[in-house]
């Protein structure tokens, strides 16, 4: 029980500071282990292995001394250990932060600044932006919403639920090498095999329960509409996991999710999602936020509801046996 109260008080703390530039962050270490790696190893023969070996030094170093900080913090107390475990999953999701970082698009979006939208949303995407218009610009602020519920906020909390911050940040550092390595592109397709693998095995699981809370959560009197473009359509997504989670959030907000994007000038075509029964405006990234925020707490709940269910099994189980 000590997770939970431990990724509750992450969630706390997350509302007030968010993400402060002031306060160490463990992704950016993460970061520069994984940039060490790629700029050592992903030469020359054999980068599948070489990446597989990076991918698990990162992890076992991640995962080690978050282990130790914990274990050291619970030996002084279990306040303490509570503490260190909250302050270290609080660095691990960014439930605040994406909210902010929506806004800042949202915000010149509806005053019709469009570039200044544009350059805001460049922040937080990785397609081109400079072309986009409203419904371009607010579906990608949209789509970004909906995945990251799952990578930044609820996978990290249904991780450290289960193994405490050790787990949540393991499973923070896989995102990270995924973030910079698992391209499909000459210079990673190799090197960052690994890390693209395991990032899907560990989303696979939370991104769906992830989906099904949204959709349930927020579906009311499109709750069957929702559901039935979840289950059409997010298997039609180019990520395993991502297309749960935009699916959801297309259904819910009744707009239409997908299609063109371009990356470096290049031109992507992806299946759509969702149906286009409205179109898309900015006052759709509003309430997408605000999905995201009622998943994150509906998932909590949920966690918390679980949780007490195997301890009370628990202490069944142990008082059968003492009979």
């Amino acid at each position: 029980m000590t997770h939970l109260v431990a990724l509750t008080l992450a969630l706390f703390l997350d509302a007030l500071f968010g993400d402060p530039r002031w306060l160490p962050h463990p992704v950016r270490g993460m970061g520069a282990l994984i940039a060490y790696f790629d700029r050592r190893w992903n030469q020359g023969s054999g980068r599948r292995a070489k990446g597989v070996a990076a991918v698990a030094a990162a992890l076992a170093i991640v995962y080690g001394l978050s282990a130790l900080i914990v274990h050291i913090g619970y030996a002084l107390s279990v306040y303490i250990g509570a503490a260190v475990e909250a302050v270290l999953i609080f660095t691990a999701i960014a439930t605040k932060s994406l909210a902010e970082a929506a806004e800042d698009v949202r915000r010149p979006l509806e005053a019709g600044d469009l570039p200044a939208a544009r350059r805001a949303l460049s922040m937080i995407v990785g397609r081109d932006t400079e072309r986009l218009d409203e419904a371009g610009i607010t579906r990608a602020c949209v789509e970004t919403v909906a995945e990251n519920t799952s990578d930044g906020v609820t996978t990290p909390l249904f991780y450290a639920a289960i193994g405490g911050a050790p787990l949540a940040l393991l499973y923070r550092a896989v995102n990270t090498c995924d973030s910079m390595i698992g391209y499909k592109n000459e210079k990673y397709h190799e090197f960052g095999w690994a890390a693209a693998r395991l990032d899907d095995v560990l989303n696979y699981i939370p991104a769906r329960l992830t989906a099904l809370v949204m959709v349930f959560a927020y579906g009311g009197r499109r709750l069957r509409r929702s559901l039935a473009v979840l289950f059409r359509d997010a298997r039609r997504h180019p990520s395993p996991n991502s297309g749960w989670l935009e699916a959801a959030m297309a259904g819910l907000l009744g707009v239409q999710l997908g299609g063109t994007n371009t990356y470096g000038g290049i031109v992507s075509e992806r299946p759509t999602l969702g149906d286009p029964d409205v179109s898309l405006r900015s006052v759709h990234i509003r309430r997408a936020v605000s999905i995201m925020a009622g998943t994150v707490f509906t998932f909590t709940l949920l966690l918390w509801i679980g949780g007490m269910i195997i301890a009370l099994a628990g202490a069944w189980g142990e008082s059968t046996r003492a009979l």
